[in-house]
């Protein structure tokens, strides 16, 4: 039987789940940056370059796809792990938080170009296209999972809200306090 039991412990395996994915597609930016020679600092929700440096435009494509991908990876692995071992629900945040991620980064569009928005930009595809790809592709990821482990409403929707409250808890800190990681 499927173990979907709402513990203190499977909220901070959230938790560290939403910390994990977030720190980690921040850091691939970061590292591209580095890779690519810009100086640049990286706070919990973004990276930017110091001392007026402008990327490149094929250097700025780069930057924006190792975050998505390095998410996307993130996925993957959990996925395979939950389709192809047996069910463990500290895992799963793992892989429903990169769908969240990026399904968000596609609603921010809207306002300002995301990583996903700006790619499809330059490849002139469409400031929606690759964001609807990449969502997609998530979303059937845990689909599967859900779908293989019958996996209930309430537990889905707990899952979500912790990983929702999380998440903006993240953003506005960063929005806020600007706290600097690297």
């Amino acid at each position: 039987m499927t173990q979907t039991k709402i513990t203190i412990k499977y909220i901070l395996a959230i938790v560290v789940a939403v910390l994990f994915t977030w720190i980690i597609h921040e850091l691939a930016h970061w590292i591209t940056y580095k890779f690519l020679g810009y100086e640049s600092l990286m706070t919990l929700n973004s990276v930017s370059v110091v001392n007026n440096q402008n990327p490149t435009i094929s250097h700025s494509i780069m930057i924006s796809i190792t975050g998505p991908l390095i998410t996307i990876f993130q996925a993957v692995v959990v996925y395979s792990l939950l389709k192809f071992k047996k069910w463990n629900s500290y895992l799963y945040p793992f892989l429903l938080t990169p769908f969240y991620m990026r399904f968000l980064a596609g609603l921010i569009n809207f306002i300002n170009p995301n990583d996903e928005g700006r790619i499809s930009e330059y490849l002139g595809i469409g400031l929606f296209t690759i964001s609807i790809i990449v969502s997609s592709f998530l979303f059937f990821l845990v689909y599967n999972i859900s779908k293989k482990y019958h996996l209930k409403f309430k537990f889905q929707m707990i899952t979500v809200i912790v990983i929702m409250v999380v998440s903006s808890f993240i953003i506005i800190s960063d929005q806020y306090f600007k706290i600097q990681v690297l």
